[in-house]
């Protein structure tokens, strides 16, 4: 039986791939400096952004932020799965995969027949549309909305018929059945323990990933019974809340359009496209979130949020304005559509057409919005007044990575309220440890905190793993228990028995973990992505003041009089460092 794939296997395997090779069989490489670059393939541009590093065995874009290693690049390039994407590279360097025998095995196993029995729920419903006794009230509900069969088809509508058992008697015959049916929330276990429907006499819209896997279904009522719309549950395969619909056929336009239309519902996707509209996609019943708006970001330089005019369409448009800011890398744009009351996509295009809709005049940037949205309230004939709007946009310019485009917004909030720009970067700076919004990447001082030691040390660690084999041993910095200090040690521990190790592998051996994300980010940042140049003496001195200052701190906590000076945060964090310092 298939286990899990060693991590010493995935460690050799991309010592033997060259990066180069494998993202140049797909996107030519031109050689620039010390690493190759190309025009990204996840997202339209015509300056060079996405940069290979040969030696480090990694792919950055700086336009939209994709990166990642060989693996990562077969996985977001051929939407291959992970075990793929090692077996197609180990088939280029002729190795024959390991595998241990553990419970992740059976885990990807099951998970794997969930997706499967997910397709099989999705064609038993697009049957229906075709075959069911009832299905006519079902087309004739299609037909007044002026969908097509071609529509229909592409989207893969069908219709749940009325009754508290369809699915369960085609798919559900067995008490294992019907388990496996309520583990994909296509059927429901009531307080009997009996099973039926979750959806009945309605229409069906599957919920496809990127890869177009089968993942969730989605169902309308025929009439005006609540709810209006029903929606898969959570499910191992199946989270609403990293999921658009209409995603997976949005993708094959994208190349002829410049924007991706984000609306509320799933008929609002099927009216626009029944108007050719296609590059539209549906929030699932919840607000945009930070990994909605990523992924839109990973296929387009340009989001429309298309919302109802009524007060919880501007309210859900603000959450998408919140989630949207960290993730406005130059070049990224984010525009919002408000609709005439009482209106939606898919009443305004049947109304208005397709060139309405279009109308690039409807749409207002986020920076409008964003300015419009905090003065609201707000008196700007007075000093007390502007100097209220600037503090209340603050917070928000917080969140905005240092760009032009937060540059921009500085000037225009300076604009507004008649301050001085360079006051208003200053108190930006005091407050994000930025200096006039760019990044500082500086080596840590005696004044710095631990934390800022901690995170320049993972840093150079990812640029320059040798840098381990100068701390000789890692007892004096494992007495301490704080998360930072306990990753850094697992890191070094790491590279010191790997000595050749490379910044994708070490990549790699957190995939999947909480460290995951973050990791990347630090390996990405366009100071780090070249060489930083960290001596070994500057590394190793950094090492011991992170131990130095621990040690102090300790000391300080022991000098308290007694327990009741501290706080509880306090006490466990002395509990932790007394027990850690007695560890042998």
């Amino acid at each position: 039986m298939a286990g899990r794939i060693p991590q010493q296997f995935i460690d050799d395997l991309l010592a033997r791939i060259d990066i180069v090779d494998v993202i140049d069989a797909y996107v030519p490489l031109k050689k620039a400096g010390k690493n190759h670059q190309a025009c990204c393939p996840f997202h339209d541009e015509k300056t060079p952004s996405f940069t290979v590093s040969q030696q480090k065995q990694f792919y950055h874009c700086f336009g939209c932020g994709a990166n990642g290693t060989a693996i990562s690049f077969l996985m977001e390039y051929l939407h291959m799965g992970f075990v793929e994407a090692i077996e197609d590279l180990a088939s280029r360097a002729g190795l024959e995969i390991p595998h241990e025998v553990t419970q992740a095995s059976t885990s990807n196993s099951h998970t794997t027949e969930l997706y499967e029995l997910m397709e099989l729920v999705t064609q038993f419903y697009s049957r229906q549309l075709r075959q069911h006794p009832e299905v006519n009230k079902a087309i004739d509900y299609l037909k007044n909305r002026g969908i097509s069969g071609e529509i229909a088809k592409e989207y893969e509508l069908g219709f749940a018929p009325p009754g508290w058992d369809s699915l369960m008697n085609e798919l559900g015959r067995s008490k294992e059945a019907s388990k496996r049916l309520a583990s994909i929330g296509a059927v429901i276990e009531n307080d009997r323990g009996s099973y039926y429907d979750r959806f009945r006499d309605r229409i069906t819209f599957p919920i496809r990933d990127q890869r177009g896997r089968a993942i969730g279904m989605g169902g309308r009522v025929l009439d005006d019974s609540k709810p209006k719309y029903l929606n898969s549950p959570e499910t191992p395969i199946f989270h609403k809340g990293r999921e658009l619909y209409g995603l997976y056929q949005a993708r094959k336009v994208l190349k002829d359009t410049d924007c991706i239309f984000v609306v509320e519902g799933y008929m609002d996707v099927i009216a626009l496209a029944q108007y050719g509209i296609r590059n539209v996609v549906a929030s699932l019943g919840t607000a945009a979130t930070p990994e909605h708006i990523e992924k839109l970001f990973r296929l387009t330089d340009k989001i429309v949020f298309c919302f109802d005019g009524d007060e919880a369409g501007k309210k859900a448009a603000w959450r998408a304005l919140e989630n949207s800011l960290p993730l406005l890398r130059d070049g990224k744009q984010v525009y919002f559509m408000f609709l005439p009351e009482g209106e939606d996509p898919d009443s305004f295009v049947r109304d208005k057409g397709k060139e309405s809709f279009l109308n690039e005049e409807m749409q207002i940037p986020l920076s409008q919005l964003l300015f419009a949205s905090l003065r609201e309230g707000v008196d700007l004939n007075t000093p007390e007044g502007r100097a209220l709007l600037v503090e209340k946009s603050l917070p928000h310019l917080f969140k905005i990575p240092a760009n032009t485009f937060q540059d921009l917004l500085i000037e225009e909030l300076g604009k507004i309220t008649q301050y001085d720009i360079s006051l208003i970067k200053a108190e930006l700076s005091n407050r994000t440890g930025k200096d006039n919004g760019k990044l500082v990447f500086r080596r840590p001082t005696s004044k710095d905190k631990g934390i800022d030691k901690i995170r320049w040390l993972v840093r150079s660690l990812l640029h320059q793993p040798s840098l381990a084999n100068e701390i000789e041993t890692i007892e004096n910095l494992a007495v301490f228990a704080s998360p930072g200090i306990v990753f850094l040690t697992e890191l070094i521990e790491f590279i010191k028995q790997r000595p050749n190790v490379v910044l994708g592998s070490i990549l790699e051996n957190w995939r999947n973990t909480k460290f995951e994300k973050r990791l990347n980010e630090l390996a990405a940042e366009e100071e780090f992505f070249n060489e930083i140049g960290v001596t070994s003496e500057e590394f190793s001195d950094t090492v011991r003041r992170l131990i130095d200052a621990n040690i102090r701190e300790f000391e300080i906590f022991k000098m308290k009089k007694s327990p009741s000076e501290l706080t509880e945060e306090e006490k466990t964090h002395y509990r932790n460092m007394q027990k850690s310092a007695e560890t042998p």
